[in-house]
């Protein structure tokens, strides 16, 4: 493994650092109290090739490999203050763009890429329930066939995006009694007859990036919008689910870095008892952790996009990945409000929005709880 970037990714990740810090920060106090989407910005983020990193170019992306594009990622999270934009790109890019790619129709792919490439088309993700998180085949939407169409009824909730998605890739069952092998995958365009997407919901971090319930009623999806077989939307939904928890946190490495680099330059500066704080071990041994956690966080997603990249089996990696930055990234983000002390807790030094974005990170693609389930199960343990 060459642990080296080269020229192209290098040249590509100061670039994106440097387009994220001059155009993607401005009213970030004021948006995350108001829980605005930042839409301009994420047309901004469509010009320079965000929004389709792994997409091919035939279809409008910038076909990127997976290292490239943990590379962008990580850049884009360092220079881009707004976790709540890049964690909604994150969810149109993995939950929705890329199974699109993977599973879809060559008609599919023309309708629904080039413009999610573009900045045009947002998607959203439809499979959590009321009653189904963690167990994510307890689906009670049902999809019942009819003719050429599918008829789709039930609820979905905790949907990144809905209040702006433009198409769902909503999940359902024909046939409960077959468990997993009942599920479907439809995309469904969001001025469906019977689709209504419900008040915005307040979060408390990540605040920037929309979520609501979403209720399907005697939707009429046609049977050319099933994505995959029938009866693979269980293929549909792991693949999808693999692909996400592998790229989702790639830009919390950038927010972990500048953190770290603003916690540092605070230790360096602030002086308590006549010297620097950062000569105090209970603050440098911190940094040094904080420091220890990044470098075991960007191994492990590296390590995980060569893997990609080599076409290897990587579903212990993922899981792997997911659960250990995700616990950095919130042990980091306490311990920047920590350097910081009083500081640190007010809103104006933007610390504590990043603590409160990074501890979604242990929920959404799955919990720690089963990461580690699926970690064991790849051990051979369950």
């Amino acid at each position: 493994m060459d642990f080296g970037l080269t020229e192209e990714q290098t040249a590509l990740r100061e670039s994106i650092e440097q387009f994220a810090q001059a155009r993607l920060n401005d009213n970030l106090v004021d948006n995350d109290k108001a829980g605005v989407f930042a839409r301009e910005n994420w047309r901004e983020c469509a010009k320079i090739g965000l929004v389709g990193l792994p997409i091919p170019e035939a279809y409008g992306g910038s076909q990127a490999d997976a290292v490239t594009t943990m590379v962008a990622l990580e850049a884009l999270g360092y220079g881009c203050r707004d976790n709540g934009l890049i964690f909604s790109l994150n969810a149109h890019l993995w939950a929705g763009a890329s199974p699109i790619l993977r599973f879809g129709t060559e008609e599919q792919r023309r309708r629904y890429l080039p413009a999610m490439c573009a900045g045009e088309m947002i998607a959203a993700h439809g499979m959590s329930e009321p009653g189904s998180g963690s167990d994510a085949y307890a689906l009670t939407t049902t999809a019942v066939r009819d003719g050429d169409r599918y008829l789709v009824n039930g609820s979905k909730t905790f949907i990144t995006n809905a209040p702006v998605a433009d198409v769902f890739l909503v999940f359902a069952t024909t046939d409960r009694r077959r468990g997993f092998a009942g599920v479907n995958a439809f995309l469904v365009d969001s001025d469906t007859p019977g689709l209504t997407v419900g008040e915005p919901t307040d979060k408390m971090g990540l605040r920037t990036s929309p979520m609501a319930d979403v209720h399907l009623d005697g939707c009429a999806v046609p049977a050319s919008c099933r994505l995959g077989p029938e009866g693979g939307g269980s293929a549909v939904f792991n693949w999808t689910m693999e692909r996400e928890r592998s790229f989702i946190l790639a830009a919390a490495l950038g927010t972990m870095r500048r953190d770290l680099e603003r916690c540092v330059e605070h230790a360096r500066t602030r002086r308590q008892f006549g010297k620097p704080i950062g000569s105090f071990q209970a603050v440098s041994h911190r940094l040094v952790d904080m420091r220890l956690r990044l470098d075991a966080s960007r191994l492990l997603l590296y390590r995980l996009g060569w893997s990609i990249d080599r076409g290897q089996p990587a579903g212990l990696e993922a899981a792997l990945a997911k659960l250990s930055v995700s616990e950095n990234f919130v042990q980091s983000g306490l311990d920047a409000i920590q350097v910081h002390g009083g500081y640190g807790f007010m809103t104006e030094y933007e610390l504590e929005r990043d603590l409160r974005d990074s501890v979604a990170s242990r929920l959404y693609s799955g919990t720690s709880e089963v990461q580690r389930n699926l970690a064991a199960r790849q051990l051979g343990l369950s």
